[in-house]
């Protein structure tokens, strides 16, 4: 596969990293995954506007956007991924500087630069279907809204909801629903949707946002208000939004079932208009 790498097109093997490279050494930087879908991207702009963001809170510089979408258009085209669907995945740290310290290195240091786009097969029967989640103490850093590269309390988390025979994990801090590993976490309620505000506890989803947008053209009332843990059990509905999970169901936490334990109906009417949206580009 050919990837992009600091200016260059390479072939993945051809692509090396120094030693004193910021992201490998202290996970200095921050990413964005971007679903293809067949002919189009989806929500470009919203992935770049939230990396933007998450680059300037690092104080890391911005590179050109703009050059970053002919990039990942050409990778689909040169992997032979067109007709199919693919994710393109955009990595930028802070560069590469020796010797070794914990402050910023130079100002003419060189951001680091890797963009790569591979196949994806969505995962269908857990879109229809719906999937178990945990729940997992919340023990990452303050600043979860920046999509940062410093993953690993998530991995853990995720492989303990693998090894539990889940799909995710979400994160609960002081007795509250924050997100999940990869995902934000929404619920259902006398047909009202609820989600946790926007703050430093979670990621600002870019399906996130479409969604709640579906809400208001399908007239589903939005409360973005924390969520106890002890109140799962009163909602009708539980359900995952993401880039890679789209609209997923959620029908069983730990060791109990949510609702009927199938896909409700909100669930269903905001996956049907988000697929909607995705055909119209």
């Amino acid at each position: 596969m050919i990837a992009y790498f600091n200016g260059k097109f390479l072939e993945e093997n051809e692509i090396y990293l120094s030693p004193y490279e910021r992201g490998f050494q202290f996970a200095d930087g921050v990413y964005e995954v971007i679903r293809f879908y067949y002919d189009h991207f989806f929500q470009t702009e919203a992935h770049l506007e939230r990396m933007a963001k998450g680059l300037s809170e690092l104080r890391i510089k911005k590179p050109d956007f703009n050059e970053f979408k002919n990039i990942i258009e050409h990778l689909i085209k040169v992997n032979k991924l067109s007709g199919d669907q693919a994710i393109a995945y955009i990595q930028i740290t802070r560069g590469a500087y020796a010797p070794r310290r914990h402050w910023f290195p130079p100002e003419d240091t060189q951001p680091t630069i890797f963009i790569s786009a591979s196949a994806f097969n969505p995962h269908q029967d857990e879109i229809d279907n719906g999937v178990k989640i945990i729940l997992e103490p919340d023990v990452r850093w303050l600043r979860c809204d920046i999509k940062s590269i410093a993953l690993l309390p998530n991995v853990l988390a995720r492989q303990k909801a693998i090894d539990n025979g889940a799909t995710e994990a979400i994160f609960v801090r002081d007795e509250f629903v924050t997100e999940g590993t990869h995902t934000n976490f929404c619920a259902v309620k006398n047909g009202e949707l609820f989600t946790h505000p926007l703050s430093n506890l979670i990621l600002p989803g870019v399906t996130r946002q479409v969604v709640l947008k579906i809400c208001q053209e399908l007239n589903i009332p939005v409360k973005e208000i924390p969520i106890k843990k002890s109140d799962l059990k009163s909602f009708d509905e539980l359900l995952l939004v993401g880039t890679t999970v789209e609209i997923t169901p959620i029908i069983q936490v730990n060791d109990w079932t949510v609702g009927n334990g199938k896909p409700g109906p909100i669930t269903k009417n905001i996956q049907k208009l988000f697929y909607d949206i995705i055909r119209q580009k």
